[in-house]
């Protein structure tokens, strides 16, 4: 049974002690995303009251905080993405590729968030670009999408990246090049390749003093030290994994929703939080998938969602090669006109335009009880600094 329970309880239950007990090693976003989840959808942020012209039924309605961090604020978002991205898919399979690193290099990059996210980011893009490239595999320019990911099940630390990626290359002398049936490229050649690009931007951005070392890293302020480190790295297997093809465009975009605006927990994995516990549901993968449950103390429950906070004007979805933006919608015209001289039964994608209308879908104007128009009848100021703050209400 689905718990009513959401962090922003726990958060007004416990985050001004974690605050006071951790004052010097929270930093300025951390605590941004604390206070806007602790407001979100509260009489703080002020509102207003919508009015059924039917029924006559009445709701307060409290503003939302928009914080990206924030489980509750994701849904409009996401809904609003997915419109957008349904016109860029294309009639032809999807790949889901991930690029994960090893534990050494997510602790150096929870140290250094920005640059080596950063750093993420080019090197997937670089291999992914430079193999499909190579006229051994598809050879011609593809187009991805990029997301990062940093967390666990058990919200650890753990950055990585998915893509998804349309089955096939634009060749340089315009012809559209299919990938091999549910094969897109070799994982092993990915892997070594993505090893390579990461270890030699990672060691650029330690000679030019773009990476900052603290607590049991400390020791990676010393060049040998740190090129040590860079060559154990060098002998690990890194780990790509790329999954069967997408059955349809339907399915293309039910995984976009699940995927693209997650945050590191979502409220429906709650389960109870008490003076002394969190405990919330999550997924075993290294034992089939079992659904399990794990119990941490409130401030470790704090600590763990907190260390997902990205740094301020981070993207955490990129797009690149044919959907990059300053091309996309000249190159999917072109690849369109392609498919349909190539393939003359495949759909065009205007064919699926009606796939976001299988999407859950929420129309905030509408009565929940009578399906009527809501109209705002009032509006409601923010709260005034050193007013009562009112929990209850939080609908």
């Amino acid at each position: 049974m689905r718990s009513n329970l959401e962090v922003a309880d726990i958060f007004r239950r416990h985050g001004h002690a974690y605050r006071e007990a951790h004052d010097g090693h929270i930093g300025r976003v951390e605590r941004r995303v604390m206070s806007a989840i602790e407001l979100c959808r509260t009489a703080a942020l002020g509102g207003h009251v919508e009015t059924c012209e039917d029924c006559s039924h009445t709701r307060v309605a409290y503003n939302s905080c928009r914080n990206r961090h924030c489980p509750k604020c994701q849904s409009a978002t996401r809904e609003r993405w997915l419109a957008d991205r349904q016109a860029d898919l294309l009639p032809v399979p999807y790949f889901h590729v991930v690029f994960t690193v090893p534990g050494e290099v997510a602790e150096i990059a929870f140290h250094n968030k920005a640059v080596v996210y950063a750093i993420l980011f080019d090197a997937v893009a670089a291999t992914l670009k430079t193999i499909s490239a190579d006229p051994r595999h598809l050879g011609g320019e593809i187009g991805f999408l990029a997301i990062l990911h940093t967390w666990g099940q058990a919200l650890t630390h753990h950055p990585h990246i998915h893509c998804l990626v349309p089955g096939g290359a634009l060749a340089s002398d315009g012809r559209w090049l299919g990938c091999k049936p549910n094969f897109f490229l070799p994982i092993h050649v990915l892997s070594r390749l993505f090893r390579r690009l990461f270890l030699e931007r990672l060691k650029a951005a330690y000679m030019a003093g773009r990476l900052r070392f603290s607590g049991k890293l400390d020791g990676f302020d010393d060049a040998k030290t740190f090129a040590t480190a860079v060559r154990r790295l060098w002998r690990k297997n890194w780990i790509v994994y790329a999954k069967p093809p997408f059955g349809s465009p339907e399915h293309v975009l039910a995984y976009l929703g699940r995927y693209t605006h997650r945050v590191a927990i979502a409220n429906s994995r709650l389960v109870s939080v008490d003076d002394t516990s969190v405990t919330f549901r999550w997924r075993d993968y290294r034992h089939g998938n079992a659904s399990r449950l794990m119990s941490l103390s409130p401030y470790e429950f704090i600590r763990r969602f907190l260390i997902h906070s990205l740094p301020d004007g981070f993207h955490r979805i990129r797009h690149y090669g044919f959907l990059a933006n300053g091309c996309r919608r000249v190159r999917l015209a072109t690849i369109r006109k392609l498919l349909i001289l190539t393939e003359p039964t495949v759909p065009i994608a205007g064919e699926v335009s009606n796939t976001t209308a299988r999407l859950p879908h929420f129309d905030p104007t509408r009565c929940p009880c009578c399906g009527g128009n809501l109209r705002i009848a009032a509006t409601l100021p923010r709260l005034r600094i050193g007013d009562p703050q009112p929990w209850p209400d939080t609908s």
